[in-house]
């Protein structure tokens, strides 16, 4: 089936490899422009998704915007020129207009990395893990002018572990994602596709992720200082400061000690036993200190002496 891949980071290039060696028909991808990146800023790098499709020869544009306009305008003739069946989208990180959404004979289909109707949005498996979730998953669907609410073809339900991190998720469900979109486009052609109405009344919206997200406010339960940490794991990251020293955290587990004291205070200085709000504790497993290496929470502990007592803060004092 002649297919157009839209797609950007590492969760669309594993969903474009499973439509690659599926042995579909790609006649072009589409993918956000090239970032700059490195110490300075002065390095453009490409998309996960644009090194893929170089590799095997695909050809690759990178429009700006997709709103009216001479861009706009020479990108819908492209795509008409290539009458695709199919428009494949997972992670594209723009909106499609409905000029483009009505261009291919069998619509467009996108990879969603949750359990529609909920976590329609941006950072659909970060919010799924700060909220605690037990269950998540991946769903394809017909794409409307609105964000995330077409029809529903196939889903896959995904158990999140006790300790999971978002960025672990993101690898699992990207994989899951790849498998859904080769079984929804097998079905698509036998056929048997049955599109389900989305229940708008069941829905939640997963908002971008921010970086003032990350200072953790060790007032709150235990159990949600943890679920930050996993949920912005490995970007952009929950953090804490031991006085004028800032401390990324990537893992913690949910200790069995309680305490009293104030929250915040590290109560055992061996295991990385930190009090919270409801005076239980979280457990650093694995933290990185500004200009150092990650490392286990034991190695940091070795070489940073932490005084039993000592009290961890949101921000600087």
């Amino acid at each position: 089936m002649k297919t157009v891949f839209m797609g950007t980071p590492e969760f669309a290039a594993t969903c474009l490899k499973a439509l690659i060696d599926s042995g579909e028909e790609i006649a072009a991808v589409f993918t956000q422009p090239d970032k700059a990146r490195g110490r300075r800023g002065n390095k453009l790098m490409p998309t996960p998704v644009k090194e893929l499709s170089l590799q095997y020869g695909i050809p690759v544009y990178q429009p700006k915007s997709l709103k009216a306009g001479c861009e706009a305008d020479e990108l819908c003739n492209i795509l008409c020129e290539l009458k695709p069946e199919i428009i494949v989208v997972a992670a594209y990180g723009k909106i499609l207009p409905k000029r483009i959404l009505d261009i291919p004979a069998h619509g467009c289909i996108n990879v969603h990395a949750s359990l529609l109707p909920r976590y329609r949005g941006a950072a659909p498996i970060q919010r799924c893990i700060l909220n605690g979730e037990k269950i998540t998953g991946v769903t394809t669907m017909l794409m409307g002018e609105e964000l995330d609410t077409g029809d529903m073809l196939l889903k896959k339900q995904v158990e999140i572990g006790e300790n999971e991190t978002s960025s672990e998720l993101y690898i699992r469900l990207a994989e899951v994602g790849g498998r859904l979109l080769i079984d929804t486009i097998t079905a698509l052609k036998a056929g048997t596709l049955v599109p389900e109405k989305q229940d708008g009344s069941q829905s939640c919206y997963a908002d971008m992720i921010t970086k003032d997200m990350c200072p953790i406010d060790f007032s709150d339960t235990a159990e949600n200082v943890h679920h930050k940490i996993c949920g912005l794991s490995e970007s952009p990251c929950a953090l804490a400061y031991s006085g004028d020293k800032r401390i990324k955290i990537y893992h913690s587990v949910l200790s069995d000690a309680v305490s009293d004291a104030k929250a915040g205070t590290v109560v055992d200085t061996k295991l990385f036993d930190v009090v919270c709000g409801d005076g239980k504790c979280v457990r650093f497993t694995e933290v990185q200190t500004d200009g150092g290496k990650r490392m286990s929470a034991d190695a940091y502990l070795r070489g940073n002496k932490l005084e039993k007592g000592s009290v961890l803060t949101s921000q600087p004092v």
